[in-house]
């Protein structure tokens, strides 16, 4: 297990933004990659496009949505210490799945809309961290593949007059190896990039959580099939939002009894 530090954390917290290098070894990468390619096969059998006109402008970027219906892998990565110490340490450990998707931006994939993925799902005003975003990178993640990009310090806005008009030109790519992961304050703003190699994929899993009281962008209760939620320990079911009880604010709520 990669070694979460509280420089890390700290980082996170005033940037936005923070790299954990080697969270996969190589061939774990690459073996989930290729868990990856058999998962959107069984996607495409089962109905769902991997084209989504509202995210992309063109079909070389394959998105794979509902990957914990898909493979226990994926299941897996969403309890991976490593991505899962971080995120509590902006949300706190009540914490829920959003989504849970991937991304592979082909030779030829465009870029997205600049956005910050809290800016999306809830009304102005940002005042806290209430959504993190994990990254997880299959292959290497550069400028050229199409590397996801952000505006430096954009986590400190609050409402989209924020960025500033020249918010394209202040984008800078992340940049890692296949294996690493880049965890995102859901306040940061950013995109995806342009694929301009010629025969490169860019490929990488989003595992979105989000603070317990905010609605998840998948309900998992009426996606994932009743047998495969009785498979599941306790803790997943907790970040799925499936157990019998939701959230409840912490505090003795009998103080004033006699």
């Amino acid at each position: 297990m990669t070694l979460v530090t509280e420089e890390a954390k700290n980082h996170l917290r005033e940037h936005g933004w923070v790299k954990i290098p080697s969270v996969l070894t190589k061939d774990e990468a690459a073996h989930t990659l290729d868990r990856l390619w058999k998962a959107k096969e069984a996607s495409e059998a089962g109905g769902q496009k991997i084209f989504q006109a509202i995210l992309d402008p063109n079909p070389s970027n394959v998105r794979i949505f509902y990957l914990p219906e898909l493979d226990e892998l994926f299941r897996d990565m969403l309890t991976h210490p490593t991505g899962l110490e971080l995120t509590e340490s902006v949300l706190g450990d009540k914490l829920l799945v959003s989504n849970f998707s991937a991304n592979i931006a082909r030779p030829g994939s465009q870029s997205m809309a600049l956005h910050s993925d809290q800016s999306i799902v809830l009304p102005e005003p940002s005042l806290n961290v209430w959504a993190v975003n994990v990254i997880w990178c299959l292959t290497s993640m550069n400028k050229d593949n199409g590397a996801t990009q952000y505006i430096p310090g954009s986590n400190k806005g609050t409402r989209w007059e924020d960025v500033p008009a020249n918010g394209p030109d202040l984008l800078v790519p992340f940049e890692a190896d296949a294996g690493d992961i880049v965890v995102l304050d859901g306040r940061l703003w950013h995109t995806s990039g342009r694929n301009i190699t010629q025969n490169e994929d860019r490929a990488i899993l989003f595992a979105y959580y989000s603070a317990p009281y905010m609605r998840q962008l998948v309900n998992w209760t009426a996606r994932l099939p009743r047998e495969l939620q009785e498979t599941m320990s306790p803790k997943l079911k907790d970040l799925f939002g499936l157990s019998d009880i939701g959230y409840v604010v912490q505090g003795d709520l009998t103080y004033m009894a006699e």
